[in-house]
């Protein structure tokens, strides 16, 4: 068979797959809807790490001066929305009727062990069932009661001391003085931040999003292909056609190969567009989103080889991209996972999507800074493509 003769048969299975797709209308209306819905929903979720507003509750036992000016500093920190709170009785306080993630009480005779030389702790409950926020309310707890302690009652200590003291102090060595001046001081660090200077969080999971919907949406749809045909009885004469398997893997995945590049363009436009997030290297980032793509399509049509139904295609499809969520690295980082399992990861497609496009796009790299999983990807979708086309010649056996 000649080239042009096999680009005509090549044509003639994508034309009928593409009829397939544009004559459901529950296809189209997933195809234009779910791509940017999905894009606003991960995005607002996942556009702020940093907590603000969160309702804790507060009581002052305490009742002084010290204890009032801690309050007005507390009530600046915009991690919390403050709600004032009188314990009902010596237990803990019940946050989950509260609809509160904490609760900060300022125990009695606070101010008074403060001036003694021994500081009773301040009271703080947390809600453990939310393991992000609750160590952000700690944290801010802290900062807020360390300023507090160097920039208000420090300096009103010093200037509380008597001039005999200052006198005394003028004596001291100027070494001595200069030592001692450093240790009262917050000791600094300047710090400098690459790639992502304004820390938005949005920035670091627009890959996950991106790669999340693609492989929901193309693994998915194209896991139903094969068995579509089964169901329809119409793989038979397929396979008896004078086709080739590579032609029929091939003019399958045509269609939803272009599909799937108008889903990129409008999950990027949606991110672009709503959330700012620039969209960078368009060259490597176009080669990377092909090879995804592709890698993803020949998982998908592999999987529909082994399925009898488009239900258990779904189902085949869903039991692959749980995993994948997690171990994936599209919204928290890998380095933390035990080594087997991140040995593990490394056989998700997304893994090297998530990395590679970050580093182009956040650590503005050269292509051949990816070049190790590019070879991932195409080696992927040369072995699920050539799986495929493999188990289509076994159906006809």
């Amino acid at each position: 068979m000649n080239l042009t003769a096999s680009f005509s048969s090549i044509a003639s299975v994508a034309k009928k797959e593409f009829l397939h797709i544009v004559r459901d209308w529950r296809i189209l209306v997933l195809i234009f809807t779910l791509p940017p819905a999905l894009t606003l929903l991960f995005g607002y979720a996942f556009s702020h790490a940093d907590q603000t507003d969160v309702l804790t509750l507060l009581h002052d036992d305490d009742h002084t001066e010290e204890s009032a000016k801690l309050i007005e500093k507390l009530r600046t920190n915009k991690t919390f929305a403050w709600k004032d709170w009188t314990p009902a009785n010596a237990g803990p306080p019940d946050l989950l009727a509260a609809h509160a993630m904490g609760a900060l009480l300022i125990p009695k005779g606070w101010d008074e062990s403060v001036n003694a030389g021994n500081p009773l702790p301040l009271r703080l409950t947390l809600d453990g069932t939310d393991t992000n926020t609750a160590p952000q309310l700690e944290g801010a707890v802290r900062q807020s009661l360390g300023e507090f302690q160097h920039d208000l009652y420090l300096q009103d200590l010093i200037d509380q001391l008597p001039d005999e003291v200052i006198d005394l102090g003028k004596k001291v060595p100027l070494e001595v003085r200069k030592k001692f001046d450093s240790a009262m001081k917050p000791w600094s660090v300047e710090s400098q931040i690459l790639y992502n200077p304004d820390m938005r969080f949005i920035e670091y999971i627009m890959p996950g999003i991106v790669g999340l919907i693609l492989q929901l949406l193309t693994i998915t749809l194209m896991a139903c292909t094969i068995a579509r045909e089964r169901e329809s009885g119409t793989l038979s004469q397929l396979l008896v056609s004078p086709l080739h398997r590579y032609q029929i893997v091939i003019g399958k995945v045509l269609p939803y190969l272009g599909v799937s590049t108008m889903l990129i363009a409008m999950t990027l436009a949606t991110g672009c567009l709503h959330f700012h997030v620039a969209f960078r290297a368009p060259g490597s980032i176009s080669l990377l989103c092909f090879l995804f793509l592709l890698c993803s399509l020949g998982t998908g049509l592999l999987i529909s080889t082994f399925c009898q139904t488009q239900a258990q295609a779904i189902q085949f499809s869903i039991f692959y991209l749980l995993p994948v969520f997690p171990l994936s690295g599209a919204f928290a980082s890998l380095e933390q996972l035990p080594p087997v399992v991140h040995w593990i990861s490394e056989a998700f497609p997304l893994t090297h999507f998530c990395r590679a496009y970050r580093i182009v796009s956040l650590g503005q790299q050269g292509i051949s800074a990816i070049s190790m999983d590019l070879a991932s990807l195409l080696a992927g979708a040369v072995i699920t493509c050539v799986g495929a086309s493999f188990f289509l010649s076994r159906m006809q056996d």
